[in-house]
């Protein structure tokens, strides 16, 4: 066990390994008080409430592990969808290779301008909303984020998107430690589509803070992978104003250990959120998901909806939390999460849970762990359909829940057709 001389070490080291904070006026006091906050949380041990299941030793090490940069054939999510294009190798923005046009009601700036330009929506996002997700549970690396972030994008719709804006991750350096933060605000009545996908690094932190103002639309979808060795911790923090709506799917494949941690609150009435996710792995994988849900006003629709299939000894983690405050009637919240184990060696392990302080609610929570049923397999087997095929798609079935909470049909196809060759190359 280290000694608390140690641990500051550590935590001194763990800073010294990246770039000294690159905001000035607003950004160097917001970036400060993260540095602050990170020293006095700490780096977390398996020891903490959040991290029993899977412990943090992969994010925790003041080094970055070698991983091997993965080369196929395989064309990157949302390829084929009319969006734009915005590139970062290694977690560093690269211009060259990205999307020049503009879009028309949104406006897109490096967050290092952001800090630079004293943009002042942005100002009141940045590290603001990081800060508020550290209580109850305590999110040093969001922290760690805040404090040496300088990648990332601050993007401001102020109107009805029409296009999705992509943030592709690459990888090129085998070592390489990225640290990726972003921020968005979406005015009132406006609307916006945010994409993700790609490794992003050997290591990857990412920190995704959104605000959406009345009557706004918030849509994430992201993917995760493909490379086997990788590791990725992200954070998500949104604060919903009335009748908002806010909706992110992630589907993650291959990897060996990702974390992802969201922190959502309904701040106005008659807002919703759905905070939905898949994940299939084998092997060496480790999938863990911390979700908490905030309702802090009245007629507010809450739902987390997570699908996780493990095969030959992966593991995965779900603990989703509902908060319902005091006076926060009305309120609806639905979370399931559920693991389809491929074999005998996997691992699901779940901590589901409700914290109610009003008395006009309809809240439920569960959570299943099972392997195919045999009884759906020989009947598809009877048919003529051959027990790999009959296979393939029970888990397709199993995951499809998940998968519809996507409200663009186009890219809940995109998803779908992924997660088969996935199946398809894992289980030949």
């Amino acid at each position: 066990m280290l000694t608390g001389q140690q641990k500051t070490d550590t935590v001194e080291e763990f800073l010294g390994n990246y770039d000294s904070p690159c905001g000035t006026g607003w950004g160097k006091q917001a970036q400060a008080a993260a540095e602050a906050r990170f020293r006095s949380i700490g780096l977390p041990a398996r020891k903490d409430e959040y991290w029993r299941f899977a412990g943090p030793n992969g994010f925790s090490r003041t080094d970055c592990e070698r991983v091997s940069v993965l080369s196929d054939s395989v064309q990157p999510a949302f390829h084929e969808t009319d969006c734009l294009n915005l590139v970062f190798i290694d977690g560093v923005f690269r211009p060259d290779l990205s999307d020049r046009e503009a879009l028309k009601h949104v406006d897109i700036v490096k967050i290092a301008d952001a800090m630079a330009l004293d943009i002042s929506w942005a100002k009141s996002i940045f590290g603001k909303l990081e800060s508020r997700g550290q209580d109850p549970v305590r999110r040093p690396f969001a922290a760690l984020n805040s404090a040496r972030a300088s990648n990332g994008f601050a993007i401001l719709a102020t109107g009805r998107v029409s296009r999705p804006v992509c943030l592709s991750y690459l990888r090129e350096n085998d070592r390489s430690d990225a640290i990726v933060h972003s921020v968005v605000l979406v005015r009132q009545g406006g609307s916006l589509t945010l994409l993700e996908n790609g490794p992003g690094a050997a290591r990857l932190n990412s920190v995704l803070e959104v605000e959406l103002e009345a009557a706004a639309a918030f849509d994430h979808v992201r993917v995760q992978g493909r490379d086997h060795e990788r590791r990725a911790i992200t954070h998500m923090f949104a604060r919903l104003a009335e009748e908002s709506s806010f909706r992110s799917f992630t589907m993650t494949a291959n990897g060996s250990h990702t974390r992802n941690e969201a922190f959502i609150e309904l701040c106005g009435d008659d807002s919703r959120v759905t905070v939905a996710g898949v994940c299939v792995g084998d092997g060496a994988f480790l999938h863990d998901d911390s979700v908490f849900v905030v309702h802090d006003a009245e007629r507010c629709e809450s739902r987390q909806v997570f699908k996780k299939v493990l095969g030959e000894g992966a593991k995965g983690v779900f603990q989703g939390k509902i908060l319902v405050k005091p006076g926060a009637q009305k309120t609806d919240g639905y979370q399931i999460s559920k693991g389809l184990l491929l074999d005998e060696t996997s691992q699901f392990l779940a901590k589901p849970e409700l914290e109610i302080y009003a008395d006009d609610v309809a809240c439920s929570h569960g959570s299943t762990t099972g392997a195919i049923d045999e009884e759906a397999l020989f009947y598809l087997m009877s048919r003529g359909i051959s027990r790999k095929e009959a296979e393939r798609i029970l888990v397709l079935a199993f995951l499809e829940e998940a998968v519809d909470e996507i409200s663009d049909r186009d890219i809940a196809e995109d998803i779908r057709i992924r997660l088969a060759e996935w199946i398809a190359r894992h289980r030949s």
